[in-house]
């Protein structure tokens, strides 16, 4: 082979890398761009789970005016890309929220709203409530406190979106999806294994 064709093999793999380091780039920016619209475009469930409730109305009206950071609450678990579970969750209440959750579109992500969700908080000797939220469903960002003022809950929608922003951890929803056998696991130990929700192939029943 000589010289001036090795030379050609050479010059021909620079140009491949150059076009191959292009395309990566271009699709990095793509999903940087896609990240960033997605941080400031998030749609709340109007959904309030305990008495962490009382604090969120107040982001959304004049004073907080959280909207100004796109963040907005909407009525259905099929428009919503945000859940917040507000406070203590009864087992009751859990089944619900499994329920929203999994009825989200992906990508979803789920707040923890105070001490409860962290530790059981007031309630940790209860017998009917949750200890450990990140047990059942994957938590995306805790607000600690009992209850959260509202600028503590900014602040988590704020750092939410930094995360989401910068990939700066795993999304939830994919946790949920690679590892839906522990969680599901746990839900069945308090709901058995009639673990809501039960589709069927058919989905026989929908008629009834």
């Amino acid at each position: 082979m000589s010289e001036n064709t090795q030379e050609g093999f050479v010059d021909q793999q620079k140009v491949l890398n150059n076009e191959e380091y292009s395309i990566k780039n271009t699709q990095s920016i793509i999903q940087k761009a896609v990240d960033w619209f997605r941080a400031r475009s998030m749609f709340v469930l109007a959904y309030g789970t305990g008495c962490g409730a009382i604090e969120m109305p107040p982001i959304f009206t004049s004073r907080y005016d959280i909207e100004r950071l796109g963040v907005i609450g909407v009525a259905t678990p099929r428009q919503a890309d945000i859940l917040i579970v507000s406070g203590y969750c009864s087992y009751k209440t859990l089944k619900r929220v499994i329920r929203s959750y999994e009825q989200m579109n992906e990508p979803k992500y789920l707040i923890g709203l105070g001490s409860c969700t962290i530790n059981g908080g007031m309630y940790w000797d209860s017998y009917n409530t949750i200890k450990k939220l990140d047990e059942y469903l994957p938590v995306d960002m805790y607000v600690n406190g009992c209850m959260p003022r509202p600028e503590a809950l900014i602040e988590g929608f704020v750092k939410l979106q930094d995360n989401i922003r910068n990939a700066k951890s795993e999304a939830g929803y994919i946790q949920y999806r690679e590892n839906n056998a522990f969680y599901r696991a746990n839900q069945e130990k308090i709901f058995g294994k009639n673990t809501i929700p039960t589709f069927e192939e058919n989905f026989a029943g929908m008629n009834q």
